[in-house]
């Protein structure tokens, strides 16, 4: 019988992969370098394989066969883990530690309601934070860096079970002294012919709005891309065009100190215009219980702060 791999050979090969270093590997180990490098050629020993290429790189170069069994050591690990999830979730649901993924256009606007609550309705809960781009909290989530995502959806994420949670509708955002703030509220080919800023490329929320405007990926025509919520709000400000913003930014606080003024969008009976909220985790994970039943704390932190701003916004701050 062959000679099964440890635990942490597993876990060497795997953050040698993530970090690209075998100091930092190494580190996040909490090993010294030369165990971490003795205990990957011990592994290619054992298995009689080259998971290295060997050569002047100082950036440790992993063979085709060495990425397919990173890919395997993660989904390996995943199991580990979940061995010890299975029992500790059936000891004492929703305590101990979560590490919770959340997209930037949700974390700021959501946290200081959703902090609060999450501790009164779990006080032994220990809840980690990781803010990132879908993309990269997709990542962790597979490889077993995080246990649970909060993100908008739809959302291409392989081998995840998702679970809905809210709606949180757009509203447009124009600058003062704009021709459309004589109307209450806006229908969407209003928006047709107005410069629509974007968030960059990246961000789900950039492909929502664009989906919402009938407008293909590329943008329809000329934009401009912003880093953050906060700096779209400030272009709006300097009357570079118009863009749509969930209301839940709103209700943070993403137009304080702004003379941007808000619209509600004209949508037909029944429709919502916006994007929904949820969260994701890896599918089969023996926490999905624990992770449904958070869901509806954090629908009625969402609803709250949604209500907040009222069915028809207006200016400055979001009425």
């Amino acid at each position: 019988m062959t000679p099964l791999p440890t635990p942490q050979q597993l876990r060497y090969l795997v953050a040698l992969a993530d970090l690209g270093h075998f100091g930092r590997a190494a580190a996040a180990c909490a090993v010294t370098q030369s165990t971490l490098s003795a205990g990957i050629i011990a592994l290619e020993r054992q298995l009689d394989a080259s998971i290295l290429e060997r050569g002047p790189a100082k950036r440790p170069v992993f063979t085709p066969l060495g990425l397919e069994l990173v890919g395997r050591a993660r989904a390996a690990l995943a199991a580990l883990s979940a061995v010890a999830e299975t029992a500790a979730a059936a000891r004492d649901p929703l305590t101990g530690p979560l590490r919770l993924g959340i997209i930037p256009t949700i974390g700021p606007f959501l946290l200081p309601r959703l902090m609060p609550a999450l501790r009164k309705a779990f006080p032994r809960l220990r809840l980690w934070l990781r803010e990132d781009l879908t993309d990269r909290l997709a990542e962790d989530l597979q490889g077993g860096r995080l246990d649970l995502l909060l993100l908008a959806l739809p959302a291409a994420l392989p081998d995840v079970e998702t679970l809905r949670i809210a709606e949180d509708p757009f509203v447009a955002a124009l600058p003062q002294e704009h021709r459309l703030l004589d109307q209450a509220q806006l229908p969407l080919s209003a928006l047709g012919g107005e410069r629509l800023l974007l968030l960059e490329d990246g961000h789900c929320l950039r492909d929502q709005a664009l989906s919402a405007c009938g407008l293909p990926g590329a943008g329809g025509g000329e934009t401009f891309a912003a880093t953050s919520l906060h700096t779209l709000v400030q272009m709006v400000a300097g009357g570079l065009g118009v863009t749509l913003l969930p209301r839940l930014a709103v209700a943070g606080g993403v137009l304080a100190g702004t003379p941007v003024v808000l619209r509600p969008i004209e949508t037909p009976p029944g429709q919502v215009m916006g994007r929904t909220l949820g969260l994701a985790w890896r599918a089969r994970s023996p926490r999905a219980p624990e992770f449904r039943s958070l869901a509806p704390v954090i629908g009625e932190a969402v609803a709250a702060a949604v209500a907040r701003i009222g069915a028809t916004p207006g200016a400055g701050g979001g009425g």
